[in-house]
């Protein structure tokens, strides 16, 4: 592919396309969400519609462009982005162009390419492992990009994960999932090492094997010994252990309320995510991925008519071009691309939604059920609470807390206890007072030692929570069946992203997946009403 053909370039269509941007008209149109004849509505200045180009009703023509916009994008006359082509001052076009290509070696490279095989939407842990699993496998065979809004990940969900990884949940796919990490873990160094690169170090994840240990109440009892059940028949180490067992092997624990535990006793515990993610993408770039500091603004998109059964014409579209924005110049580019990954992790309801998914009828009328929920990270000091024993603690009260270093330090947090306590997405300021009302109650109840805990700071981060089963949505769109989904996994993204990214892989270069059956977790559930619980969130 030739990313330098200035024939690519200044094509009509490019032109053309983004004459349609800067000057559109009302008239007659259609909408290729369901194939239903409608009158497109001329562009407007406001955060509540959506961007909108023209079709030619003749018969001349079977197709059509259309693009969507995320509300609140859409900019005034004082902030409106300049163009990727300019038809009406062809020089500064071409001097946006030049001054946009970065010198490597001989060959000039564009910062942002004007097309490419498959687009990624978000460069954090998931996004990245999409990128090395797709250049492992075929390192000259598809050119990938990645688009990252922030490559400094300061509220990067992955970046601001406290790292734990376990093989205790209630669906086999994610156990499955969970084991084929840790494998992968084993021989990082071996898989993320880049040959030829004088003084790389692969990464080290510093993972931490001390097991996940959740405490059950009689309430909770049956379902945990279901979930041990299911666990030992897909090859996990759990233990069950009875209140005096689990005395025994933890007497810093008061037993109070506890009628059962679960220990994770090989492949649990946590790690660096931040390692790992660095380790994925520096080895994608060196197979030839491609990161774009930039935000998915839109999508446009190309219709075909065919005959309907009743002889009349309706309409049939897929994604043509993605908007990517750019920061620096505050520039709009097309990206034509042939497949687009959404890895936008809380943000990809937006993603999903301003490729019109949840915006329309028929397989358009169903939203990407995924939306950001903000949690707390509380770090505390207590000298004489658990030493190097200490595990993944899940208490039956929603309380969480793990070892960080040995020198008394521990980290630790939980859920609000109902959905109106939700805290506001707003922004990532740390509610100190659910700490002290809320959190450390339960601590001191649970471990009479962290009665004399200090608090040393806190931070907060968003994770993608999907509100209809909390799993994991992967695989293509119904209608839209190259725009794929990894989003959703609420809470447990990170410790399964070597496993999402092989099998986003599988299903782009396959068609199916060879590893780990994900079937269940496509899209198609939210339609057909068939959802996949999973009980394990903790």
């Amino acid at each position: 592919m030739n990313f330098l053909n200035t024939s690519r370039l200044f094509s009509v269509r490019s032109i053309a396309g983004w004459y349609r941007l800067q000057s559109s008209s009302a008239g007659p149109g259609s909408n290729g969400s369901n194939g239903e004849d409608k009158t497109s509505k001329a562009i407007s200045k406001t955060d509540d519609d959506h961007l909108s180009s023209e079709r030619d009703t003749s018969d001349v023509t079977d197709s059509k462009t259309k693009l969507t916009k995320s509300k609140g994008q859409v900019v005034g006359p004082a902030q409106e982005p300049k163009r990727g082509f300019s038809i009406d001052d062809p020089k500064p076009a071409w001097q946006m162009i030049k001054k946009e290509f970065t010198s490597v070696g001989p060959v000039g490279v564009l910062k942002v390419p004007r097309e490419t095989d498959i687009l990624i939407i978000g460069g954090g842990l998931i996004g990245s492992s999409v990128a090395f699993w797709l250049k492992a496998r075929h390192p000259t065979g598809y050119h990938v990009t990645v688009v990252e809004r922030d490559p400094t990940y300061k509220s990067a969900s992955s970046t601001l994960s406290v790292g734990g990884i376990r093989t205790q949940f209630s669906c086999p796919e994610n156990i499955q999932m969970s084991l084929a990490s840790i494998e992968f873990m084993r021989d990082l160094k071996e898989h993320l090492n880049i040959p030829g690169l004088a003084d790389y170090e692969p990464p080290s994840v510093n993972f931490n094997q001390q097991g996940y240990l959740i405490i059950a109440s009689e309430n909770g009892a049956e379902q945990l010994k279901k979930n041990h059940q299911l666990q030992e028949s897909c090859g996990a180490h759990v233990d069950l252990m009875t209140p005096d067992q689990l005395k025994n092997r933890f007497p810093w624990i008061n037993m109070d309320g506890i009628a059962l535990a679960s220990y994770g006793i090989s492949n649990e515990g946590w790690f660096d995510p931040w390692s790992l993610m660095e380790g994925f993408k520096r080895k994608a770039i060196s197979l030839g991925a491609q990161y774009v500091k930039g935000e998915v603004i839109g999508f446009e998109h190309k219709s075909y008519s065919y005959v309907k059964d009743d002889m009349s014409k309706g309409w049939l579209e897929h994604i043509q071009d993605v908007l990517v924005k750019t920061e620096d110049n505050n520039t709009i580019y097309p990206v034509r691309t042939a497949m687009c990954v959404n890895c936008a992790g809380p943000w990809a309801g937006e993603i999903a939604k301003m490729c019109g998914i949840g915006e329309g009828t028929g397989q358009l009328r169903v939203p990407l059920p995924v939306q950001p929920r903000k949690r707390y990270v509380y770090i505390f000091h207590c000298p004489e609470g658990p030493a190097l024993d200490c595990p993944m603690f899940i208490d039956n009260s929603g309380v969480y807390f793990r070892r960080e270093g040995m020198a008394g330090n521990y980290l630790c947090g939980a859920s609000p206890e109902s959905e109106h306590e939700e805290p506001e997405i707003g922004n990532l300021d740390v509610d100190y007072d659910f700490f002290y009302n809320t959190i450390w109650p339960k601590l001191a109840a649970r471990v009479p030692a962290f009665e004399k805990l200090k608090l040393k700071s806190a931070w907060a981060g968003y994770y993608d929570y999907n509100y209809m089963d909390q799993n994991l949505v992967i695989g293509q769109h119904p209608y839209h069946t190259k725009f794929y989904f990894a989003n959703g996994s609420s809470g447990h993204g990170v410790q399964h992203a070597i496993a999402i990214g092989r099998a986003v892989s599988e299903r782009i270069l396959e068609s199916k997946y060879r590893t780990i059956d994900l079937s269940r977790f496509h899209f198609n559930r939210f339609m057909d009403g068939e959802l996949v619980k999973e009980t394990s969130i903790y």
